[in-house]
Order: C-alpha cells, then structure tokens, then sequence
C-alpha cells in the first residue's frame, strides 16, 4: 500500500469521517443525506438541451456541494459521482439517447482549480463514469471543454454579467472531444441562470459535438 493511502487509514482511525451533510459520524455521507439527492427532475433551463439536477440547492444538498467544491471534502467526489451515475438512466431514457454516453464536465477556472486540488467537476465525472461501469451503463469521459482566462467567479453575478462573463471564453479541446456518435450528457455542480451550460454547448456545437442532456447536482430553480 503506497504511504499516501496508509496515511489516509490513519486519519481515519484518530479521526473518523463525519457525514458532511449533517455532521452525523461514521461517512462522508450518511445514507439519509444520500437519499435527498436520488430524486432527478427536470428543471428550467435555457440550453437547447433538456436540464436535470438531483435535488434544490438549499439544505442538505447546498452543504454537500459546498463541503466537496470550497471546502475540501475530497472523500465525497466517489459519493456525488455515484449520485449523478445513478441518475443517467433516467436522463438517457429522458432524451432518447442510445447506445454509449459520454460525460462531459463543465471546466473550472485555473485558479479555482489550483486551489480546489485540481477540476472539481473531472472528478466527479471520472467517479461517474466508474460507478455507471458498475452499473451496466457504458460511459465514457471526456474533459473537451476549458475556460480561458479572464473569466471571473460567478458567485454573486445577475444572469446578464454572468453570459458575458464567460461570451468566448469557454472553448473546445479538439484533442479530448467525445467519440463521434456518443450521447453527450454535459455535468455541473450547480446550474443557476443555465448561462454556463449555454456557453458549453455552445463551444460544443462549434465543434459538431451536440449536447444531448445536461445533469446538475443541485439547482435553486
């Protein structure tokens, strides 16, 4: 066993994981907090594609998203990317997508990727796609989109500021596009005015990648 994952069993045994949901010990998620992001509904969006989020952004799920994407809680990426795993299904039988899916995450600002431990969203997606293998359903991961600089933190932007915020600066990587004919489902923490998920299929349509569904943690809509 490699030092790091022996280091991490050891601050397990001094100090047990709590469920950052509501601090219940034992898991980083307990399972009545893992219930309230199991109910996928379709939301108000204004992407061309069909949105989804597992639960409101409020409560239980707000903590959740908080404690993995400003606070460190690394130990929930497997937890969230089996949440958002079990609601494809549901989303690709939504959209009449068949055969393989491909996931695709919403890129992140470097410097919020440098201080998050790198691409929260690339984790959740490469979680995703290892729990939908256990679950039968072919998925792939393609990190295909980046944001240029300039961008700055949408927190606290009107819907307006937040589409010119990122108007040319959310652009394709041409050597990570998903593989020619694969349901392109785009993943997101939070999807709140939808103009993040408009730049991104945007930056995708440019590129002949259509998206087919986009999947939300939470959402205040």
């Amino acid at each position: 066993m490699r030092l790091p994952a022996l280091l991490g069993h050891a601050l397990d045994l001094l100090l047990p994981p709590v469920c950052a949901g509501c601090g219940a010990p034992g898991a980083a998620c307990c399972p009545g907090c893992r219930d309230l992001l199991m109910s996928p509904s379709r939301l108000p969006c204004p992407s061309d594609a069909p949105a989804y989020a597992l639960a409101p952004y409020r409560g239980v799920p707000r903590k959740l998203v908080l404690a993995y994407k400003e606070r460190g809680r690394r130990d929930l990426a497997p937890v969230l990317g089996g949440l958002l795993a079990a609601a494809l299904p549901l989303v690709i039988r939504d959209v009449g997508t068949t055969g393989a899916c491909c996931v695709v995450p919403v890129p992140s600002r470097r410097a919020a990727a440098r201080t998050r431990g790198g691409p929260h969203m690339l984790r959740l997606a490469r979680q995703c796609g290892l729990h939908a293998a256990e679950l039968g359903i072919r998925v792939s991961v393609a990190p295909a989109l980046r944001l240029a600089s300039g961008a700055k933190d949408a927190v606290g932007l009107d819907p307006a500021t937040r589409t010119a915020n990122l108007a040319g600066r959310v652009l394709p990587v041409p050597a990570a596009l998903p593989p020619a004919g694969t349901g392109v489902v785009l993943l997101d923490d939070v999807v709140t005015t939808g103009a993040t998920a408009v730049a991104c299929e945007r930056a995708l349509a440019r590129v002949a990648v259509p998206v087919a569904a986009v999947l939300a943690m939470t959402s205040p809509r």
